[in-house]
């Protein structure tokens, strides 16, 4: 199989790409179905539905703004503005989707947490669609510098190349089982699960970023990296909190 993987489906090129992010939106959607059907969800079904209006408006928004800032210095011509309509980037859909939470859930007066119920979804939504993404190639932006390590591929454009979409799946995987066993064995108040979720899978992030061919950085650091501390100063609170109880 050669990457960029593009099979011919009767003389028709299929984007592997898309079709595992929209398989990736259904089955995780499903699986949070079946999750709050066998679970007992302290939020009434009516705020749950604004709560999962308020995620997806900001999902989509913060994707799109956050997709902007990967490279705005991008000239604007029409061939480039239909290109930046559609980059978008799981970070920005993460962290927007979380502001949007917090504004519906003000909006309709809801105090408890609620995202503890979206925390495995997540994990197997983005683990499908990074598939896509590795599939890809060079023909998305979520491939490494190169490298001579023995990690690396070629993705299409005949260099050896980090596989972070690669890289990435590991370590959702890794994630999945941990916060499975956390979830288990730990005493958990409501709504930490998914804190500490955020906290990892922007963690991992921030780090991959170093590998990665980035074009516009400030004070170092690209978009990506500083929507990752932006999302540690947003949980410093509760980081502090958890580093006391440690001692």
């Amino acid at each position: 199989m050669n990457i960029p993987f593009q099979p011919e489906v009767f003389g028709i090129t299929i984007n592997v790409h898309l079709l595992l992010e929209y398989l990736a939106f259904f089955i995780a959607f499903r699986y949070y179905v079946i999750l709050r059907k066998n679970s007992k969800d302290i939020i009434s079904s009516n705020n749950r539905l604004s709560i999962i209006l308020g995620a997806a408006l900001g999902a989509l928004i913060g994707s799109r703004i956050v997709g902007f800032f990967e490279n705005p210095l991008i000239e604007f011509t029409k061939e480039n503005l239909i290109q930046l309509l559609n980059t978008k980037t799981i970070m920005g859909g993460l962290f927007g989707g979380l502001l949007g939470v917090e504004l519906a859930k003000n909006i309709i007066g809801e105090k408890q947490s609620s995202g503890d119920l979206f925390v495995f979804p997540i994990i197997l939504g983005i683990f499908i669609g990074r598939i896509g993404c590795f599939l890809s190639g060079v023909n998305e932006f979520t491939y490494g510098k190169e490298t001579t390590s023995i990690f690396g591929m070629d993705l299409g454009d005949g260099l050896m190349r980090h596989p972070t979409s690669l890289y990435e799946l590991i370590f959702l995987i890794i994630l999945f089982f941990v916060l499975k066993k956390i979830q288990k064995k730990v005493l958990l108040k409501n709504g930490d699960l998914f804190k500490i979720f955020m906290l990892s899978y922007f963690g991992f992030r921030f780090f991959i970023e170093f590998i990665k061919p980035n074009v516009f950085y400030v004070f170092g650091l690209s978009s990506i990296q500083i929507l990752c501390v932006i999302c540690w100063l947003f949980y410093s609170k509760f980081i502090i909190q958890k580093l006391k109880n440690a001692h």
